[in-house]
């Protein structure tokens, strides 16, 4: 029997909503979206990089489990995170979803000195990595405008700050940045409980994490329940304020991993 256009069009439609059902289900178990609105993980990653969280990195938490049977607290199918992990959680006080740098895992010491990291005493090795620069305008959907070393500069300036690279027990290398001697450069000592990480965002002084309290706006020493998953690779990157702006694509950074 021949096909009608009626019948064409029905098609076409089941056709889209199969498709989207098995987008959300593989969102739903697997993958979350994520799109970087601040600057605290610079240069690692950029206002505007769109990525998928691995939500199976680490097993399920209460936050990433899909299932209305998951426990409240807890994780399911419990995979350690490593050091030097980039990782989205949820944030224990207001709910928003954060992305940052693990540090510190369950029984380490954690400890900032004149801008220099120590984990369970040792000072992490840092070397030279230039400088990073970039435009001094606003950036992103929020319009931030970003700090500088350098400051204070006009807009359409260049905007500098010192890059290291950071080497970490475990072997992982990663850019930090630092914009000026703030008072998070020098740390009280902190040791992680059990079950709990620590947080940190490369731009150093551009990032409230671990090294404040919650009640001050920072992520203190986060519960594994909390944890989302794992930031694997930069997908999409718009330096715009909507991603439709395919004129301020950074076609260099598609597909991009994330280390």
């Amino acid at each position: 029997m021949a096909t009608t256009a009626k019948d064409g069009i029905v098609e076409t439609i089941k056709t889209v909503v199969y498709a989207l059902l098995i987008a959300g289900v593989f969102r739903t178990l697997f993958y979350q979206p994520f799109w970087i609105p601040s600057g605290s993980m610079k240069d690692t990653l950029l206002i505007g990089d769109f990525l998928f969280v691995n939500k199976m990195a680490y097993g399920y938490s209460r936050y990433s489990c899909p299932f209305a049977a998951c426990p409240i607290t807890g994780r399911l199918f419990t995979s350690e995170p490593e050091r030097g992990d980039v990782v989205v959680f949820r944030h224990p006080a207001n709910g928003s979803d954060f992305i940052k740098r693990l540090i510190g895992l369950p029984g380490d010491t954690v400890q900032v000195k004149d801008g220099v990291l120590f984990l369970n005493g040792q000072p992490v090795p840092q070397d030279d990595g230039g400088l990073f620069e970039e435009i001094k305008e606003p950036q992103g959907s929020q319009r931030n405008m970003p700090r500088c070393a350098n400051d204070p500069v006009g807009v359409g300036g260049t905007c500098v700050k010192e890059r290291k690279i950071e080497t970490l027990p475990n072997g992982v290398k990663h850019d930090i940045l630092n914009i000026a001697n703030v008072p998070a450069d020098n740390t009280p000592l902190y040791t992680v409980p059990a079950g709990h990480y620590f947080f940190m965002g490369d731009n150093r002084d551009n990032s409230q994490d671990s090294r404040f309290a919650v009640s001050s706006g920072g992520v203190g020493m986060l519960p594994a329940e909390y944890l989302i998953g794992r930031a694997d690779r930069i997908m999409f990157s718009s330096a715009g304020r909507s991603l439709f702006f395919f004129w301020t694509w950074r076609s260099d950074r598609f597909f991009k991993a994330v280390e």
